[in-house]
């Protein structure tokens, strides 16, 4: 298994046994060295930057299953803009999901939070500041913002998220130890609508409808006018080929909240 162990035993070796070679037997070229780091910094771009790759830590992209049963999750809110549209739609086709919440975005989006909580929706964990340079801070300040946002949920819900959503769904060995002393468990996805890149709500619509299978958990944004304007057509196109939408925690068999 490919993992963030694994590689470096591997590439350290290799790097040993090219040392071991260019001394006692010559004729190798200087040449190898920095194509072995281009092919080791690859790896380890792979392993961050893809967030079902559990190159670090194992990541839930996917329920196990042979149901026809979905999962649909929302990141980046609350927004003032689309979220409370979004929950009327999921309100009036009694569908529940999953929103992976930003902490900074929760002043002046109280109401908004205790309805998703009041309607039945899950809330996790998407950072207090998705910050652009997120993946850069040290593993400490990492956990201080997740616990950050912790607080500031539990201000306005009472609630102790479980459910972690990496900021752009990156994990390096440093958001892994955050997530671990953190107790959080880390939830991915295997869908990625891009709803923040497609514009064409047909396009859109075709994608994702596309990759539906058994036990899938959709990545969407409620930050998505897009999004919006696709969702209840997609909900009615699922449920005509016998799916069901079901909460996310429910259909991974885990626990939210602390």
């Amino acid at each position: 298994m490919l993992n963030f162990r694994n590689t470096n035993i591997l590439f350290g070796a290799l790097t040993i046994l090219l040392i071991g070679l260019h001394i006692f037997h010559g004729g190798i070229s200087f040449f190898v060295y920095p194509v072995l780091l281009f092919i080791y910094s690859w790896v380890l771009f792979y392993g961050c930057a893809y967030v079902g790759s559990n190159f670090f830590l194992p990541v839930i992209c996917a329920a196990k299953t042979d149901k026809k049963e979905i999962a649909l999750s929302f990141d980046d809110g609350p927004a003032a803009d689309y979220t409370g549209e979004i929950l009327a739609i999921l309100r009036e086709e009694k569908v529940p999901a999953a929103f992976f919440c930003i902490g900074s975005r929760i002043a002046g989006n109280e109401k908004i939070l205790r309805q998703l909580q009041e309607e039945g929706h899950v809330i996790g964990n998407h950072s207090y500041s998705h910050h652009f340079w997120f993946d850069l801070f040290s593993s400490k300040k990492m956990l201080d913002d997740l616990k950050m946002m912790d607080s500031v949920l539990s201000a306005v819900t009472g609630l102790q998220p479980r459910l972690f959503r990496p900021p752009y769904g990156v994990i390096n060995p440093n958001l892994k130890r955050a997530i671990l002393r953190g107790g959080y468990t880390p939830i991915g996805w295997n869908v990625r609508s891009l709803d923040t890149v497609i514009k064409n709500e047909q396009k859109l619509l075709k994608k994702i409808d596309a990759a539906i299978k058994p036990g899938a958990i959709l990545l969407f944004h409620d930050t998505s006018r897009t999004t919006l304007a696709i969702l209840p057509g997609f909900i009615r196109q699922v449920k005509e080929r016998g799916y069901e939408i079901v909460r996310l925690d429910k259909m991974l068999n885990l626990q939210a909240y602390a």
